[in-house]
């Protein structure tokens, strides 16, 4: 980091931004953090929102399924136009749908007007929304630096992320409790408003012409293509579609339930979520100071942790032990985020990166809904400590799975400028970004 003041002393004078974190990088990070304080405690409000118009838990089930089926329907589509079109204007547009989706959510929430079709609608809104934003902006962070700063940059940004998130949660609670959730639907809506703003600004000067493609279907299939190419790409997809889903179904189902019955309700089940969060903190901190050079086997090693979780709610261990466990979690899993986009960036050329961004997202949140769905049936058919022990051993296999493939193992980062399908990613003087991608609203 950079910093100090002017000869003979720097007192009283602020220390300025590290010397990579340009114009871009700066608007990007900013424009993240907004979103991810309003998005955190909006994502509580909308569930609030639906028990307090008089609907139930299957309700609020319902409105968020709402936002989560055109977000899978969707993301093809929009990497594919994330790649015929310039990046910054589809999130630009993005948030100006999420903008007006939240606004109206709010206005019928603050009115008292809310039905659940109308909320169920919003939130479908929101979801295709973010289905065009997330392939536009994954990996945007990384190009807006110089390539040997690039995995300290994205770890940089996703501290600010998650810091946010866990702000965001916490105030939101708060807020609702005060004033309701209207409000807080409507400070998401402001959020995003702000958020589209600064990344209006963003400074593409310098950056290259992409050639036109062929037609939305080829683009998809040359999507395919580059995913299918590139065995260390598809294993972990693969991986994860499975991971995040168990992991979905162990947090999000089983969790509540053995918190409720053995730990002592939502208070200590809060304290474990937030050492979660607190964990992706540090595991930011760690990345901006470790640079692995086998960048996948140290971000996979790092996928075991995951199976802590499920294996503490199975037991169950004591509150204690259960917050040691998702904390070390937080830390895995922030070190092989960085460390899977450090490896994107640098393997798939730019001007496709959208394209497989979105097989990425496709495949990270594809059977989640269905795993959540069938986690109440398969704790009837097995039991719930059962279940829990199949979702670890599940996550620790396919981990132990991929390590097999020797890209996997053998993929190293590489010295000098960023490099993407063999080509150096383009940089303003000014460290401004690429027309790459980074993955939150």
């Amino acid at each position: 980091m950079t910093g100090g003041g002017p000869a003979g002393g720097g007192a009283g004078r602020l220390p300025s931004r590290p010397a990579w974190a340009g114009r871009n990088y700066t608007l990007l990070t900013a424009a993240a953090v907004v979103t991810g304080l309003g998005n955190s405690g909006a994502l509580i409000a909308a569930a609030f929102a639906v028990l307090a118009s008089g609907g139930d838990g299957t309700d609020v089930g319902l409105v968020a399924a709402a936002r989560t089926v055109p977000l899978v329907l969707f993301l093809l589509v929009g990497g594919a136009v994330a790649d015929r079109l310039p990046r910054h204007r589809v999130m630009v547009a993005a948030n100006a749908l999420n903008c007006a989706s939240q606004g109206v959510f709010a206005v019928l929430v603050i009115t008292g007007a809310a039905e659940l079709w109308q909320m169920a609608l919003l939130s479908a809104l929101g979801g295709t929304g973010h289905a065009f934003f997330a392939p536009a902006a994954e990996g945007m962070v990384l190009a807006s630096v110089r390539g040997e700063q690039a995995g300290r940059a994205f770890a940089v940004f996703r501290m600010g992320v998650n810091g946010a998130s866990i702000g965001g949660a916490a105030l939101g609670g708060a807020l609702i409790a005060a004033v309701g959730p209207g409000w807080v639907l409507a400070i998401d809506a402001a959020a995003f408003a702000a958020a589209g703003a600064l990344r209006a600004f963003l400074d593409l000067r310098g950056m290259p012409e992409r050639a036109p493609g062929g037609g939305l279907l080829g683009d998809l299939r040359d999507g395919w293509r580059e995913v299918a190419g590139r065995p260390w790409l598809w294993a972990v997809v693969l991986q994860f579609a499975v991971v995040n889903a168990v992991v979905a179904a162990a947090e999000a189902v089983y969790g509540p339930q053995v918190a409720e019955e053995h730990l002592g309700g939502a208070r200590p089940w809060g304290l474990a979520l937030a050492a979660f969060g607190a964990g992706t903190v540090c595991g930011g901190v760690l990345m901006t100071r470790w640079r692995p050079r086998r960048i996948l086997l140290a971000g996979t090693l790092c996928v075991f942790p995951l199976a802590l979780p499920s294996a503490a709610l199975a037991v169950p261990v004591s509150v204690g032990w259960l917050i040691a466990a998702m904390f070390v979690t937080g830390v895995a899993l922030e070190v092989f985020g960085v460390s899977w986009m450090t490896a994107l960036h640098q393997e798939v050329p730019e001007e496709k990166f959208s394209r497989v961004s979105a097989y990425d997202w496709l495949g990270s949140i594809a059977l989640v809904p269905l795993a959540t769905a069938a986690a109440g049936p398969v704790e009837s058919l097995v039991g719930r400590s059962a279940a829990l022990w199949a979702c670890s051993v599940l996550v620790a296999a396919l981990t132990a799975a991929v390590l097999c493939v020797p890209e996997v193992r053998g993929l190293t980062r590489r010295g000098g400028a960023a490099v993407a399908g063999g080509q150096p990613t383009v940089k303003e003087p000014s460290g401004g970004m690429g027309e790459g991608a980074a993955s939150l609203s």
